[in-house]
């Protein structure tokens, strides 16, 4: 069974954007399917709201279009709450961010797809992939 990999927020909001290549990657990576936490829903509806201007009635449609191709959100816990702590004093993430790397390791996820983040930085088996950086030219 291969297993789905994690989108962070950042891939989210150029799914609903019109950023170029980075909304088809982002696409991609969403028709793909993967997991998602109800943090990475909730920093969604904070942006959304704020910069993109969408209104309420927007906003619940891309979070059911989000919910297609990611139907079983991780729910923050007390567990990865404790883990999302423990990951930030070691390496030195926000607890936000470290809430993120969190729920994706208790997904069972291998890959978590990140702008954000520090591409290929493995934490807990857990590699971190910037999907929009340029191929090295040769």
């Amino acid at each position: 069974m291969t297993s789905k990999a994690f989108l962070d927020t950042n891939i989210l909001v150029y799914f609903f954007s019109d950023e170029g290549q980075k909304t088809a990657v982002a696409e991609q990576l969403l028709l793909d399917g993967g997991i998602v936490s109800v943090q990475v829903l909730n920093e969604l509806t904070s942006i959304a709201r704020q910069r993109m201007k969408m209104n309420w009635e927007e906003l619940r449609v891309a979070r059911d279009a989000v919910l297609v191709f990611c139907p079983n959100p991780v729910a923050l816990t007390l567990e990865i709450h404790r883990n999302a702590v423990e990951i930030a004093a070691r390496y030195g993430y926000s607890i936000y961010d470290a809430l993120i790397l969190a729920a994706a390791i208790a997904s069972g996820c291998t890959t978590l797809y990140s702008e954000d983040m520090q591409h290929g930085h493995v934490v807990d088996g857990l590699r971190i992939e910037n999907p929009f950086r340029a191929a090295p030219q040769v």
